[in-house]
């Protein structure tokens, strides 16, 4: 069957994944992160009994409700897809990666259903203590949900707790709890939560920001500030701990991973760790004989540390581990590349050996064969790759995407710190260029969570399941122009949304509203936060593209730079933007990419909460 497989239709099925998956996760670590701040303001109203902390926790409640609605919504685009476009991968490991899935839904999806309704409108008909106690709870069920997609995603990574039975062809669980409690799964978890309390607390600044910008809602916009900034220091300063941890495990569950994170080719000991570097563009195998790096600056053996926590420790490159023959901590020799795909080959026929000893009631032969898959198992996956190159992941694009996760991690320690230093030191509420740079600091927040996630799932490749299935054969037979229509339709219907809650105008908003409404000029401000936004999300959803379809970098660039003045120029031109929708949709359909066409869900949203954000005073506290 894996030979009859349209490779196009593997790339459509992945990049279908991606846009869904990445439009996703915009929603989910907002919620992660305004959940703390919100249930933060709501303590300080039930200790306090001031007004201002409700109606402050109700305003960010609000946002809060709109990323939770369309976070399920997208989340369950993403579970069909299982079924339609990846039903070998259900069939293998459904028995597995379908129980936490499961529990999620049963106990945190209704966790989060029960406590939300109170949360929004129990005000004034439940008690103080039980509405602050369902507030809580409410993010506490996110997080609950977090943790259980976590511990199946980890699972594909580092798949623990199983036996594969030859009779179902199917992997069964026999370990509950080495599944739900892998190290991989833990650090997974807390890392991801991590940067979405990091987002969070950048977005509750940067609206802020906007606030003080417009000299409005002062006490509201310096109080949100002074929370989220306190918050947002703690959380990025544990997510440094959490990401050395997930670096730590990558290394000793998957070296090829982090040998293309690091561009490291040829491994060795006291090996230095990669702080600055530019791959060189024309190194295309492993065993081509030239540099990987046109320039790099080094830490010399940090890598080494980090990998193994010891400085003379040794850490496999991309050739190592494609050649083998280095040792592994048991002492015994690490397997060829070549070896592993002959064993899994031995494993598959095995394995049909056995089926057909079964169905022929021939009990030896099939004992034999079993014993035979039994030997070779770990490598079944191995028996689908056809060259040894198939087996090393894309380099650029997780080098990278990896420094630019790390480099903004920083950024927004040093962010937080800064905004802290001048609410208490200075008169922040005066510093409009600090106002801009709080805003424009809200798409990186999106970009790095962005960048972890290509990392984790780029650098996976060729696996869906590690040394146990690959992407090739994980995915449903079906027609190429299926997924097509499919892939475009999800498109379409995003643009829709997004139109439906983006093109509104100042004239929408009632006139007996106590806080002026914005002028033209004045919602082009926010319009070109997100178009800052859209030209970042663009290029990282077009650089997925660039892998599955070979479009140039040039392309990928022009593409953002593109959508990023469509979106500035709408904002000037309210009426225009429908026709640049249409004519990006148009020139995306033909280009056969969805880059300029995810622009749209992303411009709409943000430019609301701005909009929002300078227009609304039912909810913030004047001043």
């Amino acid at each position: 069957m894996i030979e009859s497989i349209d490779t196009s239709l593997i790339d459509w099925s992945r990049a279908q994944f991606a846009m869904t998956a990445m439009y996703h996760w915009i929603f989910v670590p907002l919620t992660l992160g305004l959940a703390v701040v919100m249930g933060i303001m709501e303590t300080l109203y039930y200790k306090t009994g001031n007004e201002f902390w409700k109606k402050t926790a109700q305003f960010w409640m609000k946002l809060f409700g709109i990323n939770f609605a369309i976070g399920v919504a997208t989340g369950l685009i993403l579970e069909f897809e299982f079924g339609t476009n990846w039903s070998n991968y259900s069939w293998f490991v459904g028995d597995i990666f379908g129980a936490p899935l499961a529990i999620e839904g049963i106990l945190a999806f209704f966790m989060e259903a029960t406590f939300i309704a109170v949360m929004f409108f129990g005000w004034g008909k439940v008690s103080k203590r039980f509405h602050l106690a369902s507030t809580w709870l409410t993010g506490l069920g996110a997080t609950i949900s977090a943790w259980w997609i976590l511990v199946a995603n980890a699972w594909m990574q580092h798949p623990v707790g199983m036996e594969f039975n030859p009779d179902t062809v199917r992997n069964e669980m026999v370990d509950f709890w080495a599944v739900a409690t892998s190290p991989v799964a833990v650090n997974k978890f807390f890392h991801t939560v991590l940067s979405g309390w990091v987002l969070g607390a950048i977005f509750v600044v940067g609206i802020s920001c906007w606030y003080l910008l417009k000299k409005r809602n002062r006490e509201f916009a310096l109080a949100s500030i002074k929370i989220g900034a306190i918050f947002g220091l703690v959380a990025s300063l544990l997510s440094v701990w959490t990401g050395d941890g997930s670096g730590y495990q990558i290394a000793q569950t998957q070296p090829m991973k982090l040998a293309a994170v690091e561009g490291l080719y040829e491994g060795g000991t006291n090996v230095g760790l990669v702080g600055i570097g530019v791959l060189n563009p024309e190194k295309k195998t492993y065993n081509d004989g030239k540099d990987p790096f046109l320039f790099r600056f080094e830490i010399p053996s940090m890598l080494s540390f980090l990998a193994e926590r010891n400085v003379d420790g040794y850490v496999p490159g991309i050739t190592n581990i494609i050649e083998g023959g280095y040792q592994l901590k048991d002492g015994s020799k690490a397997l060829s590349a070549a070896e592993k795909i002959e064993r899994g080959k031995t494993a598959i026929g095995a394995l049909a050996a056995y089926r057909a000893a079964k169905s022929a009631g021939h009990e030896e032969d099939a004992k034999i064969a079993y014993n035979v898959l039994q030997e070779n198992i770990p490598y079944f996956g191995y028996g689908y790759i056809k060259d040894v190159n198939q087996l090393v992941p894309n380099v650029p694009l997780n080098f990278y995407a990896f420094r630019i996760m790390v480099i903004l991690g920083g950024y927004f320690i040093l962010f937080f710190i800064v905004v802290l230093f001048f609410i208490y030191k200075k008169d922040l509420s005066k510093m409009r260029w600090m106002h801009w740079i709080a805003l424009l600091t809200i798409p990186l927040g999106y970009i790095a969570g962005q960048a972890g996630w290509v990392v984790a799932e780029c650098g996976r490749q060729p696996w869906a399941i590690r040394d146990m299935l690959p992407t090739m054969a994980a995915i449903s037979k079906l027609d190429v122009s299926s997924v097509q229509t499919t892939f475009f339709i999800f498109l379409l219907l995003l643009v829709i949304f997004s139109s439906l809650t983006s093109m509104d105008t100042p004239a929408a908003y009632p006139a007996a509203m106590p806080i002026a409404v914005p002028t033209p000029g004045e919602t082009a401000v926010p319009a070109a936060v997100a178009a800052a936004f859209v030209a970042v999300f663009v290029t990282t959803l077009a650089v997925v593209f660039a892998v599955s379809f070979a479009v140039s970098l040039a392309t990928v660039l022009a593409v953002s730079l593109a959508a990023f003045f469509a979106v500035l120029f709408a904002s000037f031109f309210p009426a225009s933007t429908f026709l640049i929708r249409f004519f990006a949709s148009a020139a995306a359909f033909f280009l056969k990419s969805a880059a300029p066409l995810e622009a749209v869900p992303v411009t709409g949203r943000l430019a609301s909460y701005a909009r929002y954000a300078a227009c609304d005073a039912s909810c913030p506290p004047s001043t």
